[in-house]
């Protein structure tokens, strides 16, 4: 009975430590990595840590998968590097991961980016940085960040669903463009419109960050999903 109870103990062991084994060569040495694997909320709840201001490649791509099918976005750091830096950290510890589009205008643009757990939204609601200049255009497929005027981007991105290159004049610099999947982007749920908390400028976001999830799925429940996002390798 001893010698079954030794045996059994020394077997969970090993399983446990080959877990391990798997999780830390899985992330290495690079947390933001590991909080994409392991949801390290502790990491998303502190905007102020150093592995938030790692540098991104020049050049990567971004798999969005939605309730809808998947978006595949190319991201180039030479168009707007401040906001690229932020996109790729935000995107490798798994910031967008199940939160909503929460707001669809048809025929302009589909926008995301507020967490859905509201502590976490919470965190970054303020943490803005630097804009940078304007060197593409507010074209289809264009991505960049909403924002409220200048140096106020945050972690709020739109996808343009028509040409509104005149969106160039106001600052707004796109970091990349969607080369896979604009079908899908134009078939996200845009019922409510600006309803669900429209964008930052209409000072209506209020009650996504103070309910994340549990009040878009309760008062809008055909928005649809941003099941994750990842970085895809080469």
């Amino acid at each position: 009975m001893i010698q079954a109870m030794i045996k059994l103990r020394t077997s969970n062991r090993v399983v446990i430590l080959a877990v391990l084994a798997v999780a830390l060569t899985t992330c290495g040495h690079d947390r933001a990595a590991c909080a994409q694997t392991t949801g390290d909320r502790a990491q998303l709840m502190n905007p102020k840590a150093k592995t938030w201001s790692a540098r991104s490649p020049d050049l990567f791509k971004v798999r969005i998968e939605t309730s809808k099918g998947n978006i595949m976005i190319e991201v180039h750091r030479d168009w707007a590097p401040r906001g690229v830096d932020r996109f790729y950290n935000l995107v490798r510890a798994g910031f967008f991961d199940d939160s909503r589009f929460f707001r669809v205008r048809p025929g302009f643009i589909v926008q995301f980016g507020i967490p859905g757990n509201s502590a976490v939204a919470t965190a970054w609601k303020d943490e803005a940085i630097p804009d940078d200049p304007v060197r593409q255009s507010n074209t289809r497929g264009s991505i960049a960040y909403a924002m409220t005027g200048p140096d106020t981007r945050t972690t709020q991105l739109y996808i343009n669903l028509s040409d509104n290159s005149r969106l160039d004049k106001d600052g707004f610099a796109p970091l990349g463009r969607v080369i896979e999947g604009m079908e899908v982007a134009d078939r996200i749920y845009s019922g409510y419109d600006e309803n669900a908390g429209g964008g930052m400028r209409g000072g209506k976001q209020g009650k996504i960050f103070e309910g994340g999830n549990a009040h878009l799925d309760r008062e809008f429940p055909k928005l649809d999903k941003l099941i994750r996002a990842r970085i895809v390798n080469p």
